[in-house]
């Protein structure tokens, strides 16, 4: 069993920068957590926590129960694969997978026996002897993955990994990554901007914002049921307009919505795959369609309201639709916040 627990972690650069505010989490045996934030929301550096490349200023990280917060890298049972790779270009692909086993002072055939099961693992068998200047940057991560997994670590550490590879290999590599570790059943956190890795990854999503948890839970719960406007904003797309709640219902210009909260300003959210568009029932519609866009398997419909406000509609037939077009809205699901906090939502249905 391996487990990760980090309990009320800060850290404080010099100068005063709070990276890292009072932050906790429990990753489960075999759980693939991702940390999911913008720039500057202190994920890598929880990330670099856990591995022992950054001191925390408090707070306490513990594997398997082991208190940890104070041990160097090399004697973590942690291996961290980052987004550069960090291989050594003198040293051919064999070496570099047989480095830090070598510092472990093992028998030379351990080690040759690890070094080419991890090959075989990551699909690199018979790529030991070339010298990492002669691989492909999918082939490069392959590597660094290889070199972190030969030390059999208890936690596995993925620093935004594809973040340098092109969006095919990117999505093909991520996948054979996840099935690495569902295989291995290694306890892994992973740090990614990239809301399609989360969502495609990942068994829990940690949404960070100034170094704090937004939001954690399962991939699809995240999505649709965001508990923030900044998780709703930051998970895939979400289309936002501001407007009032009087006696049950959301206005804003020509739109009307029924929704049971009390009176006062608040936030509408729709998703463009839950916002239906119908020819308008009147001479006007409650928007004008700005823009269609045909990506073959679905549409985007770009509309505008009458005071400029701009939404996407997700549909199945982009053809129905033209520049110019007067529309009505029909929210198919949908989320009200108010001061920074979900009132109320409902389901998609058909």
């Amino acid at each position: 069993m391996s487990a990760l627990s980090i309990h009320g972690v800060s850290k404080v650069f010099p100068g005063g920068t709070t990276a890292v505010d009072d932050f906790s989490l429990e990753v489960g045996d075999g759980e693939l957590v991702c940390l999911l934030g913008p720039s500057g929301s202190g994920k890598s550096t929880v990330l670099r926590m856990v591995g022992g490349f950054e001191s925390p200023s408090a707070g306490r990280i513990t594997i398997d129960g082991e208190d940890v917060t104070r041990q160097s890298p090399d004697r973590r049972p942690t291996g961290m694969v980052f987004q550069s790779h960090a291989l050594w270009s003198h040293m051919t692909v064999f070496n570099n997978i047989a480095f830090g086993l070598k510092l472990r002072r093992l028998s030379p055939a351990e080690i040759r026996d690890r070094v080419e099961g991890v090959l075989e693992l990551v699909g690199l068998t018979g790529y030991g002897r070339r010298m990492t200047t002669q691989l492909s940057g999918g082939q490069q991560q392959r590597v660094a993955l290889a070199r972190s997994l030969a030390l059999e670590p208890k936690i596995l550490l993925l620093d935004e990994p594809f973040a340098s590879l092109d969006q095919h290999l990117r999505e093909r590599l991520r996948d054979e990554v996840r099935d690495i570790q569902l295989r291995l059943k290694i306890t892994t956190l992973f740090v990614t901007h990239g809301q399609d890795e989360a969502l495609s990854m990942a068994d829990r999503i940690v949404v960070m914002r100034n170094g704090r948890t937004e939001q954690a839970d399962r991939p699809d719960i995240v999505y649709r049921n965001p508990q923030t406007p900044f998780v709703a904003g930051f998970i895939g797309t979400m289309n936002f307009i501001e407007g009032v709640v009087e006696k049950g219902h959301f206005l804003h210009d020509q739109v009307s919505v029924p929704v049971p909260v009390a009176d006062g300003p608040v936030t509408f959210a729709v998703r463009p795959e839950a916002l239906q568009l119908a020819g308008a029932a009147r001479p006007r519609g409650q928007a004008r369609v700005h823009r269609v866009t045909d990506f073959g398997t679905h549409g985007l419909v770009d509309i505008q309201l009458e005071d400029g406000t701009r939404l996407k509609s997700m549909v199945n037939t982009p053809d129905h639709f033209h520049l110019g077009q007067e529309v009505d809205l029909k929210p198919r699901a949908f989320a009200v916040f108010r001061d920074g906090q979900q009132l109320y939502r409902t389901h998609l249905h058909g």
